[in-house]
């Protein structure tokens, strides 16, 4: 059984687009009875900031990337949409992290913090992974996506794999470390992304 792209795509856009909302939620706002400054209470959020600012952009770029993905369909099977329910289970899942994350990122459990946080993108990846294999075996893609693209986004899609279990790693050690490698990794992404439509320019 085959379809279009739409309600796949119109379905994921409104996980993405909850997960998104979900992670301001995280923030909370300073006790009206708690000591010191207003601004001083403010300012000792700095954690929950950045953990919403680092889930935010890798939320945004995760949907950027499952865009492109979807733009390669010419139509959706049952083993693609399995495939793309296991990687909203993981966008919908982010929030979690990011709570967590906010929770003891500067106090003495920020390592597990950051290897959990991490960890979730190892899941996360492996997903995608599971997606591109699922797109690339069917031989979904429309004529005019090559074979060179399709090996060049399998081959990108396994790096951030291994980059990712590494980050894991590395957090146990020096989280913030980890945390850029988070950052390297979307930027990435979206390199990938480019490639790809130079690719399809080309064709």
């Amino acid at each position: 059984m085959t379809d279009g792209t739409s309600r796949i795509e119109a379905y994921s856009d409104g996980v993405f687009a909850i997960a998104s909302t979900l992670l301001i939620l995280e923030i909370r706002l300073p006790d009206a009875g708690a000591e010191g400054p207003l601004w001083a209470n403010l300012v000792a959020l700095w954690p929950s900031y950045l953990a919403f600012g680092l889930s935010f952009f890798i939320i945004l770029v995760t949907w950027i990337v499952h865009h492109d993905l979807m733009r390669l369909l010419r139509v959706t099977t049952q083993p693609v949409l399995l495939a793309n329910g296991c990687a909203l289970i993981y966008v919908t899942f982010i929030p979690f992290p990011t709570a967590v994350l906010a929770s003891h990122l500067g106090g003495p459990e920020a390592n597990t913090a950051v290897a959990f946080y991490c960890g979730t993108f190892v899941l996360g990846s492996a997903a995608f992974n599971l997606l591109v294999e699922a797109i690339a075996r069917g031989q979904l893609c429309r004529p005019e996506v090559d074979a060179q693209a399709i090996s060049r986004i399998r081959r990108g899609f396994r790096i951030t794999f291994l980059i990712y279990l590494a980050a894991t790693a590395i957090a146990l050690v020096a989280p913030y470390v980890a945390l850029a490698l988070n950052i390297a990794v979307r930027v990435h992404l979206l390199r990938i992304r480019y490639q790809l439509r130079r690719s399809e320019a080309a064709v």
